[in-house]
């Protein structure tokens, strides 16, 4: 070879091996039936201006993180940090599995040295080499993996997310891309997405958030890319969504110093952040809370130009519009988003409506425990008393479901907030609510009692179904409050639900709640907890999490070409994951589904939603006239490890 050919190979070579690679792996994915066509087409379309080292640089720039693309990509962004470098070196030699069954013996190596986060780095690595393997080893072990791969481990993973390696997976549309927000999305889906029938890119599904409220964690900005990740992935494994139809977005508007987030973590001045490091643009609203000012400050806002460029990029592979979910924003923004767009695209807010679905769910499912035979579960829950302890979007959207869908009177829902139990006047221009939202579900007249005292206001109202999901205060649920709970409820066994996440903010634990109630009450918490055994019975404490709600969904919107997402499909949603409790699970005193059925689960909540969607007038696609002939028509349309992007 002459020296000439020799220096340009050496100049070259990284960017050339990198565009082939992608090259060949999207004409596998895409089954070609010319893939060398195929492959030289991706080739062609790459940009050789300078020799980055990754694909990223070749064929992406404007969605990546601001700090990567300022560094020149993904390769160049991993070797400016020498942990980075040699985390990522470390990653790669442990993650040599071929197979489903490598993997496995892999990642239980790794997560059996006790902590899950090294697992959750390994699978994000067996994700980025073979994403087939990857789904293969969750769809094996489902019960096992999933808890490393979302919550709890996710928590800890977005709290460091800068300071594992980076990977591709993901887009990044920033605030300075305002006004070329279509042009960001199109550059990703040329690389990460293929195209359908209509010219337009194939993407059923976009989580999307700005990482402003991740969990109970606060504000990690762009570092929150690990929650629109791991929910995509649980709506494949959990209800069969094409992965290779879907993308995890992130919107860049900015990072609260560490006053915003829970543990005070240093998150914008990180060496290692990923986003632009400015503060985030807030202003007052019409209701005097604190919002986002770039989604709210015009009819080209930021979210609406996001929004409507993704329904001119993207068609789903049944025909219809993407479906858009809002996730992990803060509630001052989620609300009044969520009501102005949910009419205009398919989209709904996870935690709003699908986090208030599982909770009646779970709370449906403590009715089938309590009254095992009882043929109206909707009935009887609608007899009971209930306090949300916080006033949340979780707890907000689910007193509303339970009111507006469940026929439970408004009097018997209590809700809190700092103040405690959120009340107003008669005409509502006083009272202790913070927001309109708040407002809705105040009680009328001010309590004559300590209502900031959880106990006295036990004692007060009296309520058979206790639900925790204020993200600040652990531990709040106390002995003296779970012994007051079980009294007053009697002669019902008390319901308690502990849903902050993760297990360090949860307002109880399992072992703790079944102890003080001598194993009384029915106990469901937000993240996992192990089996407790009380008085020779062993309990198993069911995990209410939304994943037994998003994935079918979702799936069952896109695959009936729903218009869009009205309240009444997310309480359908809630009564089949009830009824999909079994006898076992009912003895067990499970208040949600084994997690191990959780595909058979989301398959009937899709069934059910497309089941209503066709009775509303909101499908677009037929897709059987009984609930057997539209689960039997969704089944065959699973996703399963093997299949393409057109399949």
């Amino acid at each position: 070879m002459h020296t000439a050919d020799a220096d340009y190979l050496a100049k070259h070579r990284a960017a050339i091996e990198s565009v082939l690679s992608i090259g060949i792996a999207k004409a596998v994915k895409e089954k070609a039936t010319n893939p060398l066509s195929a492959i030289a087409s991706t080739v062609a379309s790459a940009s050789f201006a300078s020799s980055p080292a990754d694909t990223s640089s070749v064929l992406r720039t404007k969605s990546l993180p601001a700090q990567v693309a300022a560094v020149g990509g993904i390769d160049k962004w991993n070797a400016l940090s020498p942990k980075l470098s040699h985390l990522k070196r470390t990653l790669d030699g442990m993650c040599q599995a071929a197979t489903v069954e490598q993997a496995l013996v892999e990642v239980r190596s790794v997560a059996s040295m006790g902590h899950d986060f090294w697992a959750y780095m390994y699978m994000r690595e067996l994700y980025s080499k073979m994403p087939e393997i990857y789904y293969g080893a969750l769809l094996a072990a489902p019960s096992e993996l999933l808890p490393i791969v979302y919550t709890p481990t996710v928590g800890e993973a977005c709290q460091k997310f800068g300071k594992i390696p980076f990977y591709r997976r993901g887009c990044y549309v920033k605030l300075t891309d305002r006004g070329n927000v279509k042009q960001v999305l199109e550059e990703c889906a040329a690389v990460e997405l293929t195209k359908g029938p209509d010219g337009k890119y194939l993407c059923d599904c976009i989580v999307f958030s700005d990482g402003g409220r991740i969990l109970g964690l606060g504000d990690l900005g762009a570092w929150g890319m690990g929650i629109p990740i791991g929910k995509l992935d649980l709506y494949s494994v959990c209800a069969g969504v094409n992965p290779y139809r879907t993308l995890p977005v992130i919107l860049d508007v900015g990072n609260y110093g560490p006053e915003g987030n829970t543990n005070k973590l240093t998150i914008r001045e990180h060496e290692l952040y990923t986003g632009i490091k400015q503060n985030r643009i807030t202003s007052k609203s019409e209701a005097g809370t604190v919002v986002n000012e770039p989604y709210f400050d015009g009819p080209d806002n930021f979210v609406d130009e996001f929004m409507t460029a993704a329904n001119e990029v993207f068609s789903t592979g049944f025909g219809g519009n993407v479906l858009l979910q809002f996730e992990d924003f803060n509630s001052n923004d989620a609300f009044p988003l969520l009501a102005r767009s949910r009419e205009k695209y398919l989209t709904y807010n996870d935690d709003i409506q699908g986090t208030a679905a599982v909770s009646v769910a779970a709370l449906l499912g403590a009715v089938k425990i309590r009254h095992p035979e009882s043929s109206d579960l909707v009935a009887e829950l609608a007899k009971g008393t209930f306090l949300f302890h916080g006033a949340g979007s979780a707890n907000i959207g689910a007193a509303a479901l339970l009111i507006k869908e469940a026929g439970v009177p408004a009097c018997n829902v209590f809700l809190t907030n700092s103040r405690g139990v959120i009340w107003k006047s008669e005409d509502g221009s006083t009272g202790s609510y913070r927001n309109d939202e708040q407002k809705e579900f105040a009680q009328v007249g001010q309590p004559q009692y300590d209502s900031k005292d959880l106990v006295s206001v036990i004692e007060h109202i009296k309520p058979t179904f206790l639900v925790g999901a204020v993200g600040v205060a652990p531990g709040c649920f106390s002995e003296q409050v779970i012994k007051t709970l079980v009294e007053v409820a009697k002669p019902e066994r008390a319901t308690v639900f502990a849903l902050s996440n993760p297990k360090t903010q949860a307002e109880c634990t399992a072992a703790d709640a079944y102890k003080w109630s001598d194993g009384a009450v029915l106990y469901g918490s937000g993240t996992a907890f192990g089996t407790c055994e009380i008085n020779g019975k062993k309990l198993f404490p069911g995990q209410v999490n939304n994943l037994y709600i998003f994935p079918g969904m979702s799936f069952g919107a896109i695959a009936c070409q729903a218009q869009s997402i009205p309240e009444r499909l997310f309480m359908v949603s809630a009564e089949a994951v009830a009824n999909s409790l079994g006898p076992e699970e009912v003895a067990d005193e499970n208040v949600v589904p084994n997690r191990n059925r959780i595909r058979e689960v989301s398959l009937n909540v899709a069934a059910a939603v497309v089941l209503e969607s066709q009775k509303l007038g909101l499908a677009g696609r037929k897709l059987g006239h009984t609930l057997q002939e539209v689960t039997d028509t969704l089944k065959v349309k699973m996703w399963v490890p093997g299949m393409g992007p057109l399949d």
